[in-house]
Parts: C-alpha cells; sequence; structure tokens
C-alpha cells in the first residue's frame, strides 16, 4: 500500500537535492519514499528554489546529542530543523529525525512509526522553509500547516490523532 500518493513534480521542486541518511536500525526508511515525501512537500509549498536539504535518522542518543549542543536540552526529541540558507536565495537544510521517539510516539497516539517519521519530516521541512513554533501562535500554525499537507499527501490518514 503507498503512504502517499506520487504526483508529477513541477521541473522547480527537481532543483532541490535531497539525501537521505539512515544511521539508525529499528524502523526501515525507504531512501527514495522519503525524496519523494520531500519534493511533494516542497511541490505543495510552492518553493522554486534551488537547494539542498539533508534528512538524517539517528536514534535518541545522538539527537539528545544535537539537541544539547544546539539548543541547551539534554533530552531526546521528534525532530531538530537546521536552517543553513544564505541570504534566502535558496534553501539549505538538515534535518535530524528521532526514529526512538517515532516509535515511543507511535504507541502513544496508536499511529504507525512510518506515520510519525512522515509527521517529522513533514515538520523539519516546514522548519526549513521559515516556519516557527516557538509560541502557541506559530505552533497552531504549524499544526494546521502540517495537517493541510497530510491530508494532501495521504486523504485516507487522520493527520493528528
Amino acid at each position: 500500500m503507498r503512504f502517499f500518493a506520487i504526483m508529477r513534480l513541477p521541473c522547480t521542486v527537481k532543483k532541490i537535492k535531497i539525501h537521505v541518511r539512515n544511521l539508525q536500525k529499528r524502523i526501515s526508511v525507504n531512501p527514495g519514499k522519503m525524496r519523494d515525501l520531500a519534493r511533494l512537500i516542497f511541490s505543495r509549498e510552492g518553493v522554486s528554489k534551488k537547494g539542498e536539504i539533508t534528512i538524517c535518522f539517528m536514534g535518541d542518543r545522538e539527537i539528545r546529542e544535537l539537541n544539547l549542543l544546539y539548543l541547551g536540552r539534554y533530552e531526546p526529541t521528534d525532530v531538530i530543523a537546521f536552517d543553513l540558507s544564505a541570504g534566502k536565495k535558496e534553501i539549505l537544510a538538515d534535518i535530524a529525525i528521532s526514529a526512538d521517539t517515532a516509535i515511543r510516539n507511535a504507541k502513544i497516539y496508536r499511529t504507525s512509526k512510518l506515520y510519525e517519521l512522515n509527521l517529522y519530516v513533514i515538520h523539519g521541512i516546514l522548519h526549513a522553509l521559515g516556519y516557527d513554533d516557538r509560541t502557541a501562535k506559530q505552533r497552531k500554525v504549524m499544526e494546521t500547516k502540517t495537517a493541510h499537507i497530510f491530508s494532501k499527501i495521504c486523504p485516507s490518514t487522520k493527520p493528528m490523532p
């Protein structure tokens, strides 16, 4: 069963190089499908910039270290996005995703591990596109945007448990 619909993408989305790295073994990750998901998100957001992103799947230990190093919090988290874009003329970002957190959250929210990973990819890319979730208002905007993207990519799946 396909998780999201594959559609014809505008040429502009293909200007973004998407790298997928899998540093964990707890959840099977299909790099091609993750690249397709990222392209769908960029397409849905109307992105026409050139650029490059890396989506890296890892465990709690690795993401906890990144969280401490860059955000000052010594705890695991679901996703951390680093927007490295210079001047907004192109997209340059690294997105770190915790498979361990996806496994935990799938049990808590009664979703699948793959659902959680896809949710984190959407969330991370939205951060890379300039969305933030530090305030309640910003969180609401991101949640709405995430739910909208999820409903377009996979209409039969509820975006938020």
